[in-house]
């Protein structure tokens, strides 16, 4: 069942049962009310009744000493008789609890007769067939030394037909409320719920692949800071995606990168193994063959070596230490002292960094590697050095050719290179960026690459400040 279809059905119902429960007490005591009105009249006219038996007993001559069964008689039929426009009947019974006089009709019911005392009024609600109710009232007279019992029957059926359609009104009118409040109610639920229906929709969309559809937010309570919140969640799920499906697209660049790097040096292994093999070849082919063999092996070991040094990398806990920046320059400047291609021009800010130091030195000769390489002979190569407010900057420029704007995005994926037939003269594999890349990832730094085609280019990174000791 849909929510907004429970949240109709439960308001109906509690508006039922509220509309019942109410109906139920306004409607009888309304009738409560009647009812007891009715019977404070009863009791009245039974008080004025007796007054009246009283009087007429006082004014019958003298000569009865008592009073006769027949005056008893008399006087019922007379006071019967002045009632006859309300409907009032009568019965009078003598000390025994013998009737002498009822009216024609009167119910013949003698329990309240029997609970009669003297100074006492009782009355009882009578229904002797399904369609009357009656009020019986009964007390005590004394006159002349007689002691009688005058009963008094009201019909009240009136007071009980209005109850009875009292309640076919409220019935009938509370099933008009329900049905045109079912009908508003619908109208209610379904926009209260429309921000689920929102939701739904989006992650029926989601689950379908579109990733970039988002819930329409259309108020600002709590189902709209759940569409927000919704919203948010999706973001980052798409980020998420995305980053995976990146993750997956270079791995499948990198499967087949590194199949067609392995592909061409080891056909021509094999191939040039096999001519030594099979043929007897003069001195001068001899040594080509063996010679390409030995460069297209060494360029496999380099590539090997660099997959492995990624692969623990990715799963190197970092050591950092403190040590001076300026270690770091003297290293390069010991390791390419005697460069007479690429003079290497040095310029740095004295400091203090924290770093591993091992790795840090393998990003540097990477970069100045990779600069020397995209440079022409004789074209220096800048090793730079600058103290920031946020981090010790470190760079390596070149005047060489340069990296197109479309290709910088790119360079520091594994096996990618600009110019293959530059990298491969120099036994690269185009993996030293992305070595670069996941050794300051572990620095919490990234390589920051600016480049004009033609005119050189230039690889930074940031590396934290240590504390500086005396």
């Amino acid at each position: 069942m849909k929510f907004s279809y429970k949240i109709l059905l439960c308001t109906m119902i509690t508006l039922a049962v509220a509309f019942g429960i109410g109906g139920y007490v306004f409607v009888n005591d309304v009738f409560k009310a009647s009812l007891d009105r009715e019977t404070g009249q009863a009791m009245d006219e039974s008080s004025i009744l007796r007054f009246a038996f009283e009087t007429a007993a006082l004014n019958i001559p003298s000569k009865y000493h008592m009073l006769q069964n027949s005056v008893i008689e008399e006087i019922g039929a007379n006071l019967e008789k002045s009632g006859q426009v309300t409907g009032r009947l009568l019965r009078i019974s003598d000390e025994e609890r013998q009737v002498l006089y009822a009216s024609e009709g009167f119910v013949e019911d003698t329990e309240l007769l029997n609970h009669i005392q003297e100074k006492t009024r009782v009355y009882q609600i009578l229904h002797p067939d399904e369609e009357h109710y009656y009020i019986q009232t009964g007390m005590r007279i004394t006159t002349l030394d007689r002691v009688l019992y005058l009963e008094t029957l009201r019909d009240v059926t009136p007071v009980y037909g209005e109850r009875t359609r009292g309640f076919a009104v409220y019935r009938n009118l509370t099933l008009l409320i329900l049905v045109l409040s079912s009908v508003f109610l619908f109208f209610i639920a379904s926009w209260l719920t429309r921000p689920i229906r929102l939701l739904t929709q989006a992650a029926r969309k989601m689950t379908a692949g579109d990733y970039s559809y988002r819930a329409e937010q259309i108020s600002g309570d709590e189902m709209g800071q759940l569409t927000c919140d919704f919203n948010h969640m999706a973001n980052a799920l798409e980020e998420n995606i995305c980053k995976l499906q990146e993750e997956v697209r270079a791995r499948e660049d990198f499967i087949a990168a590194f199949s067609h790097e392995l592909k061409t040096p080891l056909t021509a292994v094999i191939g040039y193994a096999d001519l030594l093999r099979t043929r007897k070849l003069d001195e001068e082919k001899h040594f080509l063959s063996a010679n390409y063999i030995y460069t297209e092996g060494k360029r496999l070991e380099a590539m090997s070596l660099r997959l492995l040094d990624i692969i623990v990398t990715k799963r190197y806990s970092l050591d950092a230490q403190e040590t001076k920046a300026e270690l770091m320059f003297e290293y390069l400047r010991d390791m390419y002292g005697g460069h007479e291609e690429h003079p290497l021009v040095f310029q740095y800010d004295p400091g203090v960094i924290r770093a591993e130091v091992n790795l840090l030195k393998t990003v540097l000769l990477n970069l100045v590697d990779n600069a020397c390489k995209a440079s022409e002979e004789g074209s220096r190569v800048e090793i730079l050095g600058e103290k920031r407010e946020e981090g010790y900057w470190f760079a390596v420029k070149d005047y060489g050719v340069g990296i197109p704007p479309e290709e910088v995005r790119k360079i520091t994926e594994a096996f990618y290179m600009v110019d293959k037939s530059r990298s491969r003269s120099h036994n690269g594999a185009g993996l030293g960026l992305a070595l670069c890349a996941e050794i300051l990832k572990l620095h919490e730094s990234e390589l920051v690459i600016t480049s004009v085609l033609g005119e050189g280019s230039c690889f930074g990174f940031l590396i934290p400040y240590g504390e500086v000791k005396e």
